[in-house]
């Protein structure tokens, strides 16, 4: 039988970092959770500048 133990599970990422942002934001309104995700947004954009001038070297904009 073969041991199929992962050294990094995604799926299992992906939902504890749901299960985050899930907890940070329950009980806000639609504004609080719309201004939540601007910042988010911005803090993302200020800590990799690179991505965004990938995107547009590639042609992505969007």
């Amino acid at each position: 039988m073969t041991n199929n133990s992962k050294e990094f599970d995604c799926v299992e990422m992906m939902h504890q970092g749901a299960l985050r942002i899930h907890e940070e934001t329950k009980g806000m309104s639609m504004e609080e959770e719309l201004a939540y995700w601007e910042r988010k947004n911005q803090e993302i954009r200020r800590k990799y500048p690179m991505m965004r001038e990938a995107r547009e070297e590639y042609g992505n904009t969007e």
